[in-house]
């Protein structure tokens, strides 16, 4: 029931994202995209996969992470809160996390917060997002293509592939192995963040300017409002 809201939201959250950080903004090009791409699906984890796409700067990629973990920090103590005065339904609130809230994890957070149906309802959804880093990450590479340069393929769309089918028809039948690959792969991914936002510093913030802040923090009122208004009368 969520895959067309998802791929209306989706699209229609990358469009809003690069109109209000170039022609409203003007945010650079690479952290308007980086920024549009970590709101659109989930987080960290699209800016860590388009990123290399489309050889951003580590800068643009440490402002944008910092721009999507301060809002999604925000949220996952928001969103509860907003969802109980409202008298949203736990469906409601598990669709409405899904597509506003950024990181799964704390789309996970929110949701358990929430409630058991809340909970399945926006883990369900998110993780269809998620599914969407495949063809942003494809997509990017045509739209970034370098003149007189061949397409930059992103390989590791291959090995994304590969590990959805081992974890669905390999590892789910050995539980323990599956378990300890993906604790695993979440401290290694936590790692990574950790290693790209090191390299922000004071002076590359200020260089930056509020100007992508900002921008994060329209696009998030813009989808959350925008989802919730189709969720609750559409």
């Amino acid at each position: 029931e969520g895959m067309m809201f998802t791929i209306v939201s989706v699209v229609g959250t990358m469009l809003i994202g690069m109109f209000i950080g170039r022609k409203m903004l003007k945010v650079s090009r690479d952290t308007s995209y980086l920024i549009s791409s970590g709101t659109a699906i989930c987080g960290g984890s699209a800016i860590a996969a388009v990123g290399p796409v489309i050889k951003a700067k580590d800068s643009d990629m440490s402002v944008a992470l910092a721009t999507i973990f301060v809002l999604n920090a925000i949220a996952l103590f928001v969103f509860p809160v907003l969802g109980e005065w409202m008298g949203l339904t736990q469906q409601e609130f598990g669709t409405w996390a899904a597509i506003a809230i950024h990181e799964t994890s704390s789309v996970v957070g929110a949701g358990a917060a929430y409630g058991e149906e809340a909970l399945q309802v926006a883990t369900t959804i998110k993780l269809t997002r998620a599914l969407w880093i495949i063809p942003l990450a494809l997509v990017t590479s045509f739209i970034f293509k370098t003149r007189g340069k061949g397409i930059a393929i992103p390989w590791f769309i291959l090995w994304f592939i590969v590990a959805i089918v081992l974890n669905t028809y390999v590892l789910d039948a050995m539980p323990a192995v599956g378990n300890a690959i993906s604790s695993l792969a979440r401290k290694c991914l936590t790692l990574t963040m950790f290693f790209i936002g090191a390299s922000l510093s004071a002076s590359t913030l200020k260089a930056v300017g509020f100007r992508p802040l900002l921008m994060g923090i329209l696009l998030w009122i813009i989808v959350s409002v925008a989802s919730l208004a189709y969720i609750l009368f559409i």
